[in-house]
């Protein structure tokens, strides 16, 4: 399968490794610029992991807060979202010819947002899991693709969840979902509006984001999708 990725960090590159080792390519990179907090453009250091990765693989790469159809090439079969913030919209998600995937660590429609994994850890939940899911116009709304479940261990903060079990959970379960993909096996089980939560981000302005959740008996409302952050 020729694989698009966008995302940044760790998880994307670990998203990237396991993919060509199963014999995927991948065609195409979307990341940020630069590393978060990091100014130099010129200190390849300085770059985020993912567009690191593909530079000397020569791998077509774009900055992420740019990413538009047009950037995706000819011949895409997936578009996989690994940590991406960058909103992929309609035009851009149909330059796939198979599917545009994400992971969402949470058990959707559970913990919808940015910080999903903080607010698992702030509320105390006991279990926990990942969700590889469909792109939509609504975030993190999609159709799931598949979905695991796991105990959170007793301690757990929000980078030991995420680094010791979440991520590691995401990168199997996206290799799933594009094997499946890949022989033909597609999966697409609607999330339940009524069990819906969202929770803001922790590190940014509150925003009106009518369209994350639905409230049961009432008309879901469509929200400006420039304004939207598909994982």
């Amino acid at each position: 399968m020729n694989i698009y990725l966008s995302g940044q960090g760790a998880f994307a590159v670990q998203v990237a490794e396991a993919l060509l080792d199963e014999g995927h390519k991948i065609v195409g990179a979307a990341a940020p610029r630069l590393r978060k907090g990091r100014t130099d453009e010129g200190d390849a250091m300085s770059w985020d992991r993912l567009r690191a990765w593909a530079y000397p693989r020569d791998i077509p790469w774009t900055d992420s807060a740019e990413l538009r159809a047009r950037h995706v090439p000819d011949g895409v079969d997936v578009i996989v979202a690994a940590h991406s913030h960058a909103f992929l919209g309609r035009q851009t998600r149909a330059r796939a010819a198979v599917a545009t995937i994400g992971y969402h660590p949470s058990l959707l429609p559970l913990h919808r947002g940015r910080d999903a994994i903080r607010w698992t850890v702030r509320d105390g939940d006991k279990v926990t899991g990942g969700s590889v899911y469909h792109l939509t116009e609504r975030t993190d709304a999609g159709p799931l693709a598949a979905q695991e479940h796991l105990i959170v261990p007793p301690g757990s903060t929000a980078q030991s969840l995420w680094r010791d079990h979440l991520a590691p959970l995401g990168v199997r379960l996206l290799l799933k979902v594009v094997t499946d993909l890949a022989a033909d096996r597609r999966i697409e089980v609607p999330q339940d509006e009524r069990l819906a939560t969202w929770e803001p981000s922790m590190s940014a302005p509150p925003l009106f984001k009518p369209e994350l959740i639905a409230l049961p008996g009432t008309t879901p409302v469509d929200g400006d999708p420039r304004a939207l952050h598909e994982r």
